[in-house]
């Protein structure tokens, strides 16, 4: 099988290849290949042109956008450029661990699973301020109260999908609502999601990191508007007993 690993980075420099080369050397599960997809959001720190080495190095398959257009939008194109059976979400920074890949990979790769979750607080999480733990309890909750995501952590970027449900869900998304969106329409299809343990190790600001306050409301508020969209349309409801168990594995 084929995992296509997509990399969304915008002002990377400092760390993407660095991360690149943990993607290069992180195990997969047996009989799976790597492709690595990176797509730049419109760069401006130097992380383009280091980009085009890579891409010329054939290490990578890039996509260069014009604009910033965020996250969502990178990850959107990245999963047209992608060729696998398989896509990973990896961000461009070092607070997640690609030697987790096999652990995430594995439920979905022995068939047991089409949607797996990477779950920092089931794992190893370092170093997360107390108002994002209690941002990410706010969206976990949220998931779970909406959807019966029956989650431990709905916003962690270790996602990873099997091709055919992934590019079933018809995603809008353009900044950081791509967490809550991706999990609010598998709920919606009847998609079970399971998570594994991973590690994790934050980063602040002064670091490159991105994500705001804002964001996290425009999460919650993402969660909100897709229950509210079914509960006003023609009286369909969605059956979340659809989802069984699957042999071997366990749901959170």
């Amino acid at each position: 099988m084929k995992v296509s690993i997509i990399v969304p980075v915008y002002n990377e420099f400092r760390t993407l290849s660095q991360v690149l080369d943990r993607v290069r050397r992180a195990p997969l599960p047996d009989g799976c290949v790597k492709e690595i997809v990176v797509v730049d959001d419109g760069s401006t720190d130097g992380t383009a042109r280091l980009l085009q080495t890579h891409m010329q190095a054939g290490v990578v398959v890039g996509y260069h956008s014009p604009a910033n257009s965020g996250k969502g939008a990178a990850i959107r194109i990245g999963i047209t450029l992608a060729s696998g059976d398989i896509v990973l979400i990896q961000d461009g920074d070092l607070e997640y661990d690609p030697s987790d890949y096999r652990a995430i990979l594995e439920p979905i790769v022995r068939g047991w699973e089409d949607v797996v979750y990477g779950s920092r607080f089931l794992g190893s999480c370092s170093g997360m301020p107390i108002k994002n733990r209690i941002a990410n309890w706010i969206l976990t909750a949220t998931a779970n109260l909406l959807y019966d995501a029956r989650l431990s952590d709905e916003a962690t970027a270790y996602k990873a999908f099997r091709m055919s449900v992934l590019r079933n869900l018809q995603l809008e998304c353009r900044r950081f609502e791509f967490c809550p969106e991706v999990t609010a329409k598998l709920r919606l299809q009847g998609c079970r999601i399971h998570e594994v343990p991973i590690r994790y190790n934050a980063r602040g600001i002064a670091a490159g990191k991105k994500i705001r306050a804002r964001d996290g409301f425009e999460a919650w508020w993402t969660l909100l508007r897709y229950r509210l969209t079914v509960a006003a349309s023609s009286g369909e409801t969605v059956d979340y007993s659809q989802a069984q168990e699957a042999p071997g594995v366990s749901s959170q």
